[in-house]
């Protein structure tokens, strides 16, 4: 997906090239003072600059494998720059999250994140499933606090669990350091390929914490004070949450890319199950519209056009891209990106070759 950006002249590119360079005077070389100007070299590159990325859920019983990875195949032909894979509620479905995305970084040219949840496990368990994900290749991750299990409001960490995201980002930075420092090649590795943590950041404040967006900025701080390298939004419905919580952490010193999660608003029942789940209220003009349509084709094509419209004003307050929830269908973000000029490209998939 990609925002025009006007491409300068060449040789308004090797000026500034050259100005980075300096100056030869008298067989001295005078260096021009550092200036913004200087690095407002426009972009040349050949691919889109604006990120796109997806989370999915990885399938819960054999009878899902199929279906599940056809939608990712389907995902997969628009491009995106990563996939993130879900730990589920409660740290269930870990085996399955780990054969996920093993085939994704197996079988498919992008870089999955996977998630990781303090919920559920021991410190035991995180450290042996980092050393998993590590050894199957990942480089990237997101690190999580995570739901309570099903049929619990609250949840506390036991006396040898991980406490917190903070937390569980010092875990993983110290894995990878420990690795690093017992082998020269995984210290080359870790240097051709750094890894890079994702946090998660709540734009309109947590109501699972009671937390508001002042709040959250400070969490984030402490969070890319622990080593977060970028952060992925909660679902909002409204750009402005996005642009008002981007400037606040701004001004208070967040300098880590935030990425806006959002959701396509095509199906009622789950845009209420979504709210139920984190708190965060649907718009009701938006549930009413949803309802009074009588086809889902009428339901697909206002979501679509909804969902662009908000990428749109993201990307016009200066997100770096958007990431889309799924719930592992493809046709509500596809529908979004085609509205907005990204089409599938046809392409050989190993993913539905077995």
């Amino acid at each position: 997906m990609s925002v025009a950006t006007p491409v300068q002249p060449l040789s308004a590119i090797t000026s500034a090239m050259h100005l980075c360079e300096g100056t030869v005077t008298n067989t001295k070389v005078s260096i021009v003072p550092f200036s913004n100007d200087i690095y407002a070299c426009p972009c040349t590159h050949d691919h889109e600059p604006t990120l796109l990325s997806f989370e999915v859920m990885p399938p819960r019983k054999p009878s899902l494998e199929a279906p599940f990875w056809q939608t990712v195949d389907q995902l997969l032909q628009v491009r995106p720059d990563f996939m993130s894979v879900t730990y589920g509620a409660g740290g269930k479905d870990r085996s399955n999250a780990r054969a996920t995305v093993h085939r994704l970084v197996a079988d498919t040219p992008i870089q999955p994140i996977a998630h990781l949840t303090c919920v559920g496990n021991s410190t035991a368990e995180v450290v042996s499933t980092v050393y998993d994900y590590l050894d199957s290749g990942v480089r990237t991750f997101l690190a999580l606090r995570g739901d309570p299990p099903a049929g619990e409001i609250s949840w506390e960490p036991g006396p040898d669990g991980v406490a917190s995201a903070t937390e569980l980002i010092h875990l993983i930075r110290t894995v990878e350091q420990r690795r690093c420092d017992a082998h020269p090649g995984e210290a080359l590795r870790s240097a051709f390929k750094p890894l890079t943590i994702a946090v998660a950041a709540f734009p309109a404040g947590n109501p699972a914490a009671g937390t508001t967006p002042a709040q959250e900025v400070e969490r984030l701080l402490v969070k890319q004070a622990a080593g977060a390298s970028f952060a992925i939004t909660q679902l909002f419905w409204n750009a402005e949450v996005y642009a008002s919580f981007v400037e606040r952490a701004r001004r208070a010193g967040v300098h880590i890319p935030i990425v806006p999660g959002i959701l396509p608003a095509t199906d009622p029942a789950r845009l209420r199950r979504v709210q139920d789940l984190t708190g965060i209220e649907v718009p009701e003009q938006l549930l009413s519209t949803l309802a009074g349509y009588q086809h889902q084709e009428q339901r697909d094509a206002f979501g679509a056009a909804f969902g662009s419209k908000l990428i749109h004003s993201v990307l016009e307050a200066g997100a770096p891209g958007v990431h889309l929830y799924t719930f592992n269908k493809a046709k509500p973000v596809l529908d979004i990106l085609s509205l907005m000029g990204v089409e599938p490209t046809a392409h050989h998939s190993p993913l539905l070759a077995r």
